[in-house]
């Protein structure tokens, strides 16, 4: 009896389930379902810079935390929105990460006023928040019962003690004046700097107040000069800084400017011209002479994931990069002892965190139901442009 030989037809399907089948047994195991991080920050306008530098630092940490197999078997991803520096753009931002996206925590960006909008969210919602930039005092001592914001930055409370120590040692002042943003970051230091002050036993000349939109400040600074003062404490971001300097330039006066890290979230130096490296500004971290092995490591990291960073000035503001590069570790650390993906439980992880060798220092124990700051006083550094780079004032 003669035998039917396969279609041509049956032949093709059967070899394509055979390779198929083949193709199933070497096939990698498909891959586990991502851990998603939200950011929300100004990736657009004066403070461009800055946003860059914080996904840059994001970044780079994901990369080393993916290479090393990830958190609970899964790997990272950073889901971004910029928030414009606008506090309802970035409450939407906030609410659609956490909703829409389902992330497991949210990183705050660099404004104040964005970020304390910001909390009451996170909190509501049970979800972390992690700032890496804005300082303002309120924003993990918010008074909340359940309080889900912690930061690794710089606080205004702290800063501003720092502030009044540096201008009593460095220029000597006895009657120091303010001139600050009209915000809530300018509320926040107005409140510490008068503190500050009374502690230290020193008037103030003045409190003078300007818009982030005003491009001259002569009638304030006039006021403060004619008061008697012999040090200005600012705080601002890059644009109204620079105003600052350039409407001292104006006037022919030379008193010295201790200022708030506003000025390092942008081109601070081309904008307030020659005199801004007169004006000496708070940080937590510099690469400017900075030897350590882990800086080094990092900088070469960050040459290697972004050729456009070609020297020290295109990694300016390094705060930005070293604080977000240092919080998304601790974040994932966070994330590691909860052994969850879930709100408090991730809360509840950055208090179990026991030490971690980071870029700006070796943390210890950073976090405590009442301590969400893993930065203090100890860690600040006074700065200055030079050259197109935020160096240490002693260089």
């Amino acid at each position: 009896m003669r035998k039917h030989s396969p279609s041509p037809m049956t032949r093709r399907l059967a070899l394509g389930a055979t390779a198929l089948f083949g193709l199933s047994l070497i096939a990698p195991v498909q891959a586990a379902e991502s851990i998603k991080i939200g950011l929300v920050t100004a990736l657009s306008g004066q403070s461009a810079k800055s946003g860059e530098a914080i996904s840059r630092g994001i970044g780079l940490a994901i990369d080393e935390i993916n290479a090393a197999g990830g958190v609970l078997g899964r790997p990272l991803e950073l889901v971004a929105r910029d928030d414009e520096a606008n506090p309802s753009k970035g409450v939407l931002a906030a609410r659609e990460l956490v909703q829409r996206v389902g992330v497991v925590a949210l990183v705050g960006g660099l404004d104040t006023p964005v970020s304390m909008a910001i909390v009451p969210i996170a909190n509501q919602m049970k979800v972390p928040f992690l700032g890496p930039w804005a300082a303002g005092t309120g924003i993990t001592r918010n008074g909340a019962a359940d309080n889900y914001a912690f930061r690794v930055s710089a606080v205004d409370a702290l800063v501003d003690e720092a502030l009044v120590a540096y201008a009593v040692k460095t220029y000597q002042a006895k009657k120091p004046g303010m001139i600050l943003v009209n915000n809530a970051w300018g509320e926040s230091n107005q409140q510490g700097l008068t503190a500050a002050l009374k502690a230290a036993g020193l008037p103030a000349a003045g409190i003078e107040k300007f818009e982030a939109s005003d491009v001259d400040m002569v009638p304030q600074l006039t006021r403060l000069k004619e008061a008697g003062a012999d040090a200005l404490f600012m705080v601002g971001n890059v644009g109204p800084s620079a105003q600052v300097v350039k409407s001292l330039d104006r006037m022919g006066w030379t008193v010295p400017v201790v200022s708030h890290w506003g000025p390092a979230g942008g081109r601070f130096d081309e904008l307030a011209g020659p005199s801004a490296a007169k004006v000496h500004f708070i940080q937590t971290f510099t690469f400017a002479g900075n030897a350590s092995p882990k800086a080094v490591a990092v900088l070469d990291a960050l040459k290697a994931k972004y050729p456009a960073i070609k020297s020290m000035a295109d990694v300016t503001p390094a705060v930005g990069i070293a604080n977000a590069y240092d919080a998304t570790h601790l974040l994932a650390l966070a994330i590691g002892e909860a052994k969850s993906t879930k709100g408090p439980d991730v809360r509840d992880g950055f208090y179990k965190i026991a030490t971690y060798p980071g870029l700006i220092k070796t943390y210890d124990k950073p976090f405590a139901p009442d301590r969400h700051d893993a930065l203090g006083p100890q860690d600040y550094v006074f700065t200055r442009f030079k050259d197109g780079e935020i160096v240490a004032v002693s260089n």
